[in-house]
């Protein structure tokens, strides 16, 4: 059996307000080809289908276009819901999908044992299983007398995890025990490289779940939420698929994979590159560097190329400032287009005013890194700081997973 993994999709993600969406038409129609070239018989969606609790219409269109050009090849699809994600959203027309031979995990169910996939080749009988475990959310995982301290908190988080995981691998071993199984998370895993475009889950990322507690059951594990492809120290082939487009300037340079796995030749799986659709490109330097770097930009792609300037200058001068407006506003090249523009002074005093006529506009500015700026003003002993901060992470992670737009 060949099975593909793959992650992240973040449909309806607008990178600087700029939409994605031709991007992922892109993607979707070079997976398609993947699997008819390869004949791909299932494929693992492992969390954060889209960008939002509560997407909009074009982007549910988008989903179920991509959902029916994929099962013109008559591949199995099985996707989990991941921090992103509305459970309730995805779950919704679960039982119209199953009928097309796809399986839709949005949230954990009641019991376990609803996770638990069998995936039949063309005898009729199981060739894997799949627990596909979606995110895992806190109340998944803890109940209210968990929350005794912090530490008891990360605590509790990390054995919900590691249980959940165990009972899948349990369940997976009485009903199904001559048949390999693989899972399906959307964690945060300890020690793994991440980006701008991933939010903190599970306490703030505090409560990173060691990957040795995946056991050794399962054969694979295909792993969603960090976008930086990359292989978990585990017991068993552990890998973050990541994301196939790149969702910040920070993931310009990585290159996007999708990883098949060929049961026939065992568990490791193959890195397949994902073309490049579009460049983000960052380019800082002084005005006159800037100036040469914009006019000599050739190297397009397909689409549009997103630009993020930065003027580097060593002292503080309102001229620079208005120049790169102008600089800015008044470049114009064919297959290119300037998306974010700010200044940094190397010998700026760091004053609130300061910080504003440097050119930091407030959508630089992360949510947690005000907070921490707020309370780094008054002193806390540590124990009462680690309890202000975890009660800020839940109440961030509340907010971003609220069903608005």
């Amino acid at each position: 059996m060949k099975i593909l993994h793959t992650a992240d999709w973040h449909i309806g993600k607008k990178l600087h307000k700029n939409e994605l969406s031709e991007d992922f038409d892109l993607f979707i129609d070079w997976l398609c080809q993947l699997v008819e070239k390869e004949k791909i018989d299932l494929l693992l969606v492992s969390g954060d289908v889209f960008d939002l609790a509560n997407p909009s219409s074009e982007a549910r269109r988008q989903y179920y276009r991509a959902l029916m050009k994929l099962k013109k090849y008559e591949c199995k699809i099985i996707l989990t819901g991941g921090n992103h994600d509305s459970p309730a959203m995805l779950d919704a027309p679960k039982e119209v999908l199953r009928e097309l031979d796809i399986d839709i995990i949005g949230g954990l169910p009641e019991s376990v044992e609803e996770t638990i996939i069998a995936v039949t080749g063309k005898s009729g009988v199981p060739e894997v299983v799949i627990a596909a475990l979606p995110f895992l959310r806190d109340s998944d995982l803890r109940s209210a007398a968990d929350g005794i301290t912090y530490d008891d908190r990360l605590e509790a988080t990390r054995k919900g995890i590691k249980n959940t995981f165990f009972e899948a691998s349990e369940i997976c071993r009485l009903k199904y025990p001559n048949t390999p199984a693989l899972a399906m998370g959307h964690l945060f895993a300890a020690g793994m490289e991440t980006s701008e475009s991933e939010r903190e889950i599970q306490i703030g990322n505090q409560a990173a779940f060691e990957a040795s507690h995946f056991g050794d059951y399962f054969k694979y594990i295909a792993l969603g939420h960090i976008h930086k492809p990359q292989r978990v120290t585990a017991a068993v082939p552990t890998f973050y698929s990541g994301s196939p487009l790149p969702l910040s300037f920070s993931e310009r340079k990585d290159e996007k994979r999708i990883l098949l796995i060929d049961t026939d030749n065992g568990w490791e799986p193959e890195s397949i590159r994902i073309p490049v659709f579009r460049n983000l490109l960052k380019i800082s330097g002084t005005l006159n560097e800037l100036q040469e770097k914009l006019e000599s930009l050739s190297e397009k792609q397909k689409l549009e190329s997103l630009i993020e300037v930065e003027l580097l200058e060593e002292q503080y001068d309102a001229m620079k400032l208005f120049n790169l407006d102008e600089l800015v506003s008044n470049f114009n090249k064919p297959g290119y287009r300037i998306v974010k523009h700010r200044a940094t002074f190397l010998k700026q005093l760091k004053g609130a005013s300061d910080v504003y006529e440097a050119g930091i506009k407030l959508e630089d500015l992360k949510p947690k890194d005000v907070f921490l700026e707020l309370i780094g003003n008054h002193e806390y002993d540590e124990d009462t700081k680690k309890e202000i901060i975890s009660a800020f992470d839940e109440l961030l992670h509340e907010v971003n997973s609220e069903e608005t737009l």
